[in-house]
């Protein structure tokens, strides 16, 4: 605690305390692809599965340093029957969603490419901060596509019930490089991932849920164990379904333009 007071101090002191600096507005969209860790992909942290699209707007305080809104949507989705390992085929779970994020962001660049000294183009940067996200996953079973989260598909090691909203709080944190064409355009490219406090992105929690679909589906909210089967124990009530680790993470890959404001009076920082 006292190591992240002492950061927030210098971080503070550094962006507001130089008054020879004026802030500037940027605002800029970008777009690429998405992807996930989680159940249905533990090992391929740099694996694609859907697009992404977004846009912020940032007050830069100096060359350095600047504080973005930033909304950004994304496509993920897993397939166990896509994976290599006979244990997760067998599994056979699969899930798509979309990511709607809204997040604040801190952004620190290495160089100065904005102020009129300096004679750089580009730099390399580091972003982090913090979100929100929405998300609702979606699977496939027996021909019909299934909201997983209207249904009780998981349960806790002693058989009850686990339900989860569909929103959850997130912190990403990334990198990216930047090249200046002009006063006023600059191109960029990051990657940046997000750390969730959910472990439901894929809707895969810890066990299977100790009950089965009744006769009437839409009158009930439980739902079968993928794939049950006694003889080898692959979703059959009670036993495990996910990995035991209680967060996901997904991340965002992406290029964009952003435009910056400059004013005659105050062309630089």
């Amino acid at each position: 605690m006292r190591y992240i007071k002492t950061v927030l101090i210098f971080v503070i002191s550094f962006s507001l305390g130089n008054t020879s600096f004026a802030q500037r507005a940027e605002i800029g969209i970008n777009a690429g692809g998405a992807g996930y860790l989680g159940d249905l992909n533990q090992n391929n942290p740099v694996k694609i599965t859907g697009i992404s699209a977004g846009a912020f707007g940032r007050i830069n305080f100096n060359p350095y340093f600047g504080l973005g809104l930033h909304y950004t949507y994304g496509e993920i989705k897993g397939d166990d029957l896509e994976s290599s390992n006979e244990q997760f085929k067998e599994r056979a779970l699969n899930f798509n969603t979309s990511i709607h994020e809204v997040s604040l962001l801190a952004n620190l660049n290495f160089f100065d490419i904005y102020s009129s000294a300096s004679k750089r183009r580009f730099t390399p940067y580091i972003f982090a901060g913090v979100g929100g996200f929405y998300f609702k996953p979606k699977a496939t079973y027996n021909d019909i596509k299934y909201n997983l989260s209207d249904y009780i598909t998981n349960a806790d090691k002693d058989g009850r019930p686990v339900s989860y909203k569909s929103y959850a709080i997130s912190v990403p944190y990334g990198a990216g490089v930047k090249y200046k064409l002009t006063d006023y355009l600059t191109l960029f490219s990051e990657i940046g991932y997000r750390t969730t406090f959910t472990d439901f992105i894929d809707d895969v929690g810890d066990y299977y849920y100790l009950n089965t679909m009744p006769s009437s589906p839409g009158s009930s909210r439980y739902f079968p164990p993928y794939n049950a089967s006694t003889a080898s124990r692959v979703g059959v009530p009670g036993t495990q379904r996910g990995d035991l680790r209680k967060r996901d993470t997904y991340m965002f890959v992406s290029i964009g333009i952003s435009y910056t404001f400059v004013s005659q009076k105050c062309f630089t920082f």
